[in-house]
């Protein structure tokens, strides 16, 4: 391995669970390209198994809505002044960011003023919440690899080096075993309806939105009486998180599902989703499915301000239109969601329109390829600091 002073490193920063996912494609194509280089930084358990020297964990960076960061704000510049002095030790050849805007932005304008390039790849959604930042972005990123093609004149219009490399889910959007083996391990039967409940990979997203999420499958049980119900379990929370919402929704049958997300999502008959990028997942398996979100009280009535936009869910925002239903905050009530659920479990034609019209998110994606695509951008900034 080369020395800590020697140049010879990467930096990578993936704040949520999803940066990690991404981030560990990436960092896999990397290690074939750069293998004398050591990349460390912030990941998740994708990304460490990768190979990725971890300072701090996706753990404990998954922080959500205004008012919880501000909650966290004391380990947030812990964490900032560590990787800062990391940085000015190791002199990495170059920074790969990965979404998380709150944290990457200001750490890549830091990072501009120690000289270390930087590669930002998943552009922060500021068409939806800040196009006023991106003046500041040209200034202070190098190169920035989106993963929606609208985002490419936005970004380039500014000044700002853009490339749409495609979307890095469809690399990974295979179930992790096959149809029968799925059904067979949770006790399902495949004549029989599934319901899907996606209630996020962040604590604080399961307590918001699980407990609903229950109630609305007790009610459609009562009118479905063999309706079956499957809740995925985050990667990086454990099982027994989750059994207390079950203890307290005893009318509710339903299985817990670990390390099975995207079976989930490809083998059920309809979805219920935390608003993320799970919706853009599950509807790239043309399963239909509801969005329903919630943040604190607080950190709603500030979105509300700040993003401009007629949908939230990334399946929307991508399909051009509203291809599945949205229930926010206080929108999101049981019985509301689960009349609309029903009334698709009850009309097999219905279900087939949908799945039709959620077709068109996948194809807007781009084609597969965004890791590597994006590791050959960073070995080009790389490269001139590398020894030939």
């Amino acid at each position: 391995m080369a020395g800590v002073n020697s140049g010879k490193s990467i930096l990578m920063i993936a704040g949520e669970p999803s940066g990690d996912a991404h981030g560990a494609g990436v960092l896999r194509a990397l290690r074939r390209l750069l293998p004398d280089y050591a990349v460390f930084g912030i990941g998740g358990e994708h990304m460490l198994a990768a190979g990725q020297e971890q300072l701090y964990s996706t753990r404990e960076m998954a922080i959500m809505g205004f008012t919880e960061v501000i909650r966290h704000l004391p380990f947030l510049r812990r964490v900032f002044r560590h990787i800062e002095s990391e940085v000015q030790r190791r002199r990495p050849a170059c920074a790969i960011l990965i979404d998380y805007p709150g944290f990457n932005l200001r750490m890549a304008e830091r990072l501009k003023k120690l000289g270390v390039p930087v590669l930002y790849y998943i552009a922060p959604q500021v068409w939806a919440w800040g196009a006023r930042r991106i003046p500041k972005m040209a200034r202070i990123i190098d190169h920035l690899a989106v993963v929606f093609p609208f985002e490419v004149p936005l970004f380039e219009n500014a000044g700002l080096k853009t490339t749409f490399v495609g979307h890095p889910l469809l690399e990974r959007l295979q179930p992790e075993m096959p149809k029968a083996a799925f059904f067979h391990q949770f006790g399902l039967s495949d004549q029989i309806p599934v319901l899907g409940l996606l209630p996020g990979s962040r604590q604080q997203e399961v307590r918001r939105l699980l407990p609903d999420m229950l109630a609305t499958a007790a009610i459609l049980q009562t009118q479905l009486p063999g309706l079956q119900v499957v809740i995925s379990i985050s990667p990086d929370l454990d099982e027994a998180f989750y059994r207390p919402f079950l203890q307290q929704s005893p009318a509710v049958r339903a299985v817990l599902a670990k390390n099975a997300t995207y079976a989930i999502m490809q083998n059920a008959t309809v979805c219920l989703v935390s608003s993320g990028t799970a919706t853009l997942e599950t509807a790239c398996f043309g399963t239909p499915l509801i969005i329903v979100y919630r943040v604190s009280r607080l950190s709603y009535a500030l979105g509300k301000r700040l993003v401009k936009l007629d949908h939230i869910g990334l399946a929307n925002i991508v399909a051009g239109e509203p291809v599945a239903p949205e229930f926010i905050q206080d929108a999101f009530r049981p019985e509301i969601v689960a009349r609309e659920l029903l009334d698709w479990l009850q009309q097999p034609q219905k279900l087939m329109e949908i799945r039709q019209r959620l077709q068109t998110v996948r194809e807007k994606l781009g084609t597969p390829g965004a890791s590597e695509r994006v590791a050959k951008m960073a070995m080009e900034m790389v490269c001139p600091k590398a020894d030939s």
